[in-house]
């Protein structure tokens, strides 16, 4: 059983998460899905309601639902995501030193390689 305060941690981040999600629908580069998977986690732990409410809107709960059923990942969402970390990874590069490039590099390469190996939805 989770406590109530905890709980209210969890639904607070969940409202955050669902807003940057919304924003990242809108503006390109910014990974909206992941943001609406995470709320999705923290519903789910917090308020059942709302996670229905999330999973079963007409334009938030596809890329979540899809995520949850099979680990799938639009293919247009996997460019986004890829490109945004590439350039993510362009302006570190021009700013850090030398160990902040590897480790970023290191870091960001991992998470392209997972998030490229997803199925496609």
């Amino acid at each position: 059983m989770i406590s109530r305060p905890f709980r209210f941690i969890l639904f607070s981040a969940g409202c955050l998460f669902t807003g940057l999600g919304v924003i990242g629908l809108i503006l390109p580069g910014i990974p909206g899905t992941v943001f609406l998977i995470l709320a999705a986690w923290c519903f789910a732990r917090s308020s059942p309601r709302f996670e229905w409410w999330l999973l079963n809107h007409p334009k938030l709960g596809p890329p979540v639902r899809q995520w949850r059923q099979r680990g799938a990942i639009a293919p247009r969402i996997k460019a986004v995501a890829i490109g945004s970390m590439a350039l993510s990874w362009g302006i570190v590069w021009l700013t850090a030193p030398p160990i902040g490039i590897a480790l970023s590099g290191i870091a960001i390469a991992a998470s392209a390689l997972y998030v490229g190996t997803r199925p496609s939805s």
